[in-house]
């Protein structure tokens, strides 16, 4: 499995933590997606490979700033 942590500016609330997961979990490949408000980050789990721009974009287009994305592998 693989896992993407996206760090995310302008996100200050549970509204706009429910609609970062929204739009991440609707990428195909993505198979869940939780935000933590601390960290300003969104930990996507993702069934295979899927390229950074497409989580650059939809997060951008739901009104939000990625600031880096880190791909990890994980056994669970």
């Amino acid at each position: 499995m693989l896992k993407k942590i996206i760090t995310i500016e302008g996100m200050h609330c549970s509204h706009c933590a429910s609609t970062v997961e929204r739009v991440i979990g609707e990428i195909e490949g993505v198979t869940g997606a939780k935000v933590n408000l601390d960290k300003k980050t969104c930990t996507a789990k993702i069934s295979h490979e899927i390229d950074d721009s497409i989580f650059v974009e939809a997060v951008k287009n739901s009104g939000f700033e990625v600031v880096s994305i880190q791909t990890k592998k994980s056994l669970f």
